[in-house]
């Protein structure tokens, strides 16, 4: 019967065999999936797609991503999952082997970074694509290696080293005078803070790491910084495009590595030179993260791969809130008005103004209130991912009525996003309730006037034990910059962007971080002076 078959063979009829064969292959896969799944919970409600691999999705979302509508993009592929609404977890599935589930159910993020930590990580698939970036740092590891960074790292952010705030204050005062434009009385008094602050942070980050900072602010046209900004744009597009980023090109992000390899190579070098008792004695004098880094391993591997991921976390992140943080100001001369009372009453300002002390950055609640309110609106990790490490499930979001468990298979992707968590309506009380502040608006008065978050309602440095231990570094520099720049300046005017005739929303750029994905134009104007916006937009 065979042979006979054989004989009558065609390649029409040969290919027809074997789309038949491989259609039912992948049934049978796509029911056995299904089966696994419901054994281990529900099914979350589905984002429709119409092409194989979910391709149309992927267009779609590398389209927003290209016109800075991610969160918009997301919000409403979440939200109208399998034809409900308001729904909080959802799930992309192919039918074949790529799942991801998308949640931005508190009860959901909390299981991924606490209560459920040892079914959820990285995940080896994470590992293999962000190790050239990354290598075998804390943010691409699980285990063993991760459990050994962090130990390795969390020493370098202990309080007494952290309240050492003259690494702040020599890099503010260069970026202060920058703030007020050229000193040519008839050139722009217009700056884009979002470019200053990426450099000041640079420049203070690397400063703390190496010994030596980018000086960046003085010279904008770094080659480590623009192949630092690369490879992290280049890196979240491979990314985003899941297994088809494979077949992307990787010429320019590794020539870019190189460049950013290069940079760090020197001091590597130098601080392995050092012997263990020279290294020692420089414990009295003002030890660098990388001389410390060097008392725990002579790995010159090790060393580069957690300078990489503490820059990549001390700089862009602390900037990304600077930015948001000044632009907002900007569009409120109330909240800076009331933070400068606030300032003056403590510190003082103008030239008599005191450099604030760790002690005074923890105690000003309106300057907190403002940097809380920032990072709630504006989380500078927006969307965050864990891969299962093994059959478990989610606590909610499946099933009919959306609380029965869902299943979550091996190796499935989770993606998880604090920003439209901090900023869902559900989980702020209503318009009716008294002191009711809009959680879509930027209102630092929530903070102060009897709001508090819920428990895993508010985690701008995610939470559990994988919690940034970096967050003590980042509020002090953050609130030590903030101070500086309004005991130096009474009022910051937010101007257009070209082509605009009016200061609208910040614009999103969505990559490892977030960051601003326009020009955030403003003036800062000094105590006494006048200086009207018409004058501002008219040198523009």
């Amino acid at each position: 019967m065979i042979e006979a078959l054989l004989e009558d063979m065609t390649p029409g009829k040969a290919a027809l065999w074997l789309v038949g064969l491989f259609t039912f292959a992948c049934t049978l896969r796509m029911l056995q999936v299904s089966a696994q799944i419901a054994r281990l919970g529900a099914r979350a409600p589905r984002i429709k797609f119409h092409l194989p691999y979910a391709l149309d999705f992927i267009y779609h979302s590398q389209k927003a991503n290209a016109q800075n509508k991610d969160i918009q993009y997301w919000k409403t592929n979440i939200d109208q999952a399998g034809g409900l609404s308001s729904v909080k977890t959802a799930e992309l599935d192919t039918g074949i082997s790529t799942r991801i589930v998308m949640t931005t159910d508190p009860e959901n993020i909390k299981a991924l970074l606490t209560g459920q930590f040892a079914d959820y990580g990285k995940g080896e698939s994470f590992h293999t694509e962000w190790k050239e970036f990354l290598g075998d740092s804390i943010f691409a590891t699980d285990g063993e290696l991760w459990s050994r960074s962090r130990q390795l790292i969390r020493p370098m952010f202990a309080r007494d080293r952290i309240v050492d705030t003259e690494i702040f204050e020599k890099h503010v005062q260069k970026l202060i005078p920058l703030l007020g434009g050229s000193s040519s009385p008839n050139a722009s008094r217009v700056v884009d803070v979002g470019s200053l602050f990426f450099r000041y942070t640079l420049d203070a980050a690397t400063d703390y790491l190496l010994g030596q900072g980018t000086d960046s602010l003085e010279n904008p046209a770094t080659r480590f910084a623009e192949a630092f900004r690369y490879v992290q744009q280049r890196q979240a597009e491979l990314f985003r495009y899941s297994v088809f980023g494979r077949f992307m090109s990787r010429t320019e992000f590794r020539r870019n590595l190189k460049i950013m390899d290069q940079f760090l190579q020197p001091y590597i070098e130098t601080v392995l030179s050092l012997s263990t008792d020279e290294l020692d004695q420089k414990l009295s004098k003002r030890e660098t993260f990388l001389d410390a880094l060097a008392r725990f391993t002579r790995d010159p591997r090790v060393l580069r791969d957690q300078l990489v991921a503490v820059l990549l976390a001390g700089r862009d992140t602390t900037a990304g809130t600077l930015c948001f943080c000044l632009f907002e100001l900007s569009r409120h001369p109330e909240v800076v008005a009331k933070l400068r009372d606030e300032i003056r009453d403590r510190l003082g300002v103008g030239a008599n103004g005191q450099k604030p002390s760790y002690t005074d950055l923890k105690e000003m609640k309106y300057l907190n209130a403002v940097i809380n309110e920032t990072m709630r609106l504006y989380p500078v990790v927006p969307f965050n991912v864990r891969f299962s490490l093994h059959d478990t499930t989610l606590p909610r979001g499946g099933g009919s009525d959306g609380q029965a468990p869902v299943g979550i298979r091996g190796g499935t992707r989770v993606i998880y996003s604090t920003m439209l968590m901090q900023r869902d309506p559900d989980l702020y009380n209503g318009p009716d309730s008294k002191n009711y502040f809009d959680p879509g608006q930027w209102i630092p008065e929530r903070w102060v006037e009897g709001w508090q978050p819920r428990p895993w309602h508010f985690i701008p440095f995610n939470g559990g034990p994988r919690i940034c231990i970096g967050q003590q570094f980042a509020t002090i520099e953050m609130g030590y910059t903030i101070i500086r720049i309004l005991q130096a300046y009474e009022r910051i005017i937010a101007l257009p962007v070209s082509g605009k005739d009016k200061v609208e929303d910040p614009v999103l750029r969505f990559e490892v971080t977030l960051s601003p994905g326009a020009e955030f134009n403003c003036v800062f104007v000094k105590e006494g002076e006048d200086f009207a916006r018409s004058q501002a937009g008219a040198s523009s």
